[in-house]
């Protein structure tokens, strides 16, 4: 015979969902129904931790849940996310991990961020790192992006990018047109020619791309990252996305 333990929670989940299963929950009386509901009541003021146990299992569902959901996004979407020759890509271009941020230029989280993007490229030379502009904070950011995207079409290396990035991303002040043109010159690029590039279809058709990408993995802010199958939201720290390398690499946090 069933323990009280065992049958008080399918009591409750009978109880819970009685009118889901109507069938189930006609069969009792209105005495029995009493007494199950006392038995139900009781038992949980005995044993408050069952209640704990079923959040932390719903919790733990859940996690696996948006976890295969994410897997099945960024399968679906992975050749624009890792493939795209609208991006940015620095560090080792035949790196064994993708590691993709999504960042606008005038999030104060991805300041601190890119010091950690920095921080890994130097630390694992198998690391391949793509940058997408996704401004969502500002109108000033729109314009820091359009900048952006044609720094990109006039340095396809990505190394005066980088320097570009840099300057804007760490700078003090909102960043905007003027700001973001301030940054190319010092970073040696002709602004002109950005000047004339900033009306190219390439530049709105990049942006819209990289808002198509966050959209369809459920991205609403920045930095957010995809790193292997795995997509990270906010600014988690270097030790974080160290973490997630790892697991992209080998299967677990420290290969």
């Amino acid at each position: 015979m069933p323990s009280l333990r065992l049958l008080a929670p399918a009591l409750f989940a009978l109880a819970l969902f009685g009118a889901a299963a109507p069938a189930s929950a006609d069969s009792f009386s209105d005495g029995q129904r009493t007494d199950i509901e006392k038995i139900i009541k009781n038992y949980l003021v005995s044993h408050p931790e069952v209640l704990e146990e079923a959040m932390a299992e719903l919790s733990k569902r859940q996690a696996a849940a948006e976890t295969q959901k994410h897997e099945a996004s960024v399968t679906q979407n992975a050749d624009a996310i890792f493939n795209s020759p609208r991006q940015v890509v620095l560090g080792n271009k035949d790196g064994d991990v993708t590691f993709v941020e999504f960042f606008d230029y005038n999030c104060g989280y991805c300041k601190r961020a890119m010091d950690d993007m920095l921080t890994l490229m130097k630390s694992d030379p198998k690391l391949k790192v793509v940058l997408k502009e996704f401004p969502v904070l500002s109108q000033g950011s729109v314009e820091a992006a359009q900048v952006a995207v044609a720094v990109r079409m006039q340095d396809p290396s990505g190394k005066k990018y980088l320097d570009f990035h840099q300057k804007l991303l760490g700078g003090r002040g909102a960043a905007d047109k003027a700001r973001a043109l301030q940054a190319a010159k010092e970073a040696g690029l002709d602004t002109a020619r950005i000047e004339k590039d900033l009306a190219s279809p390439e530049v709105r058709a990049t942006i819209e791309e990289n808002f198509k990408l966050a959209e369809a993995m459920g991205m609403n802010g920045t930095p957010s990252y995809v790193i292997g199958k795995q997509i990270v939201i906010g600014a988690v720290g270097v030790e974080g996305l160290k973490e997630k390398i790892g697991i992209a690499r080998c299967g677990k946090a420290t290969c």
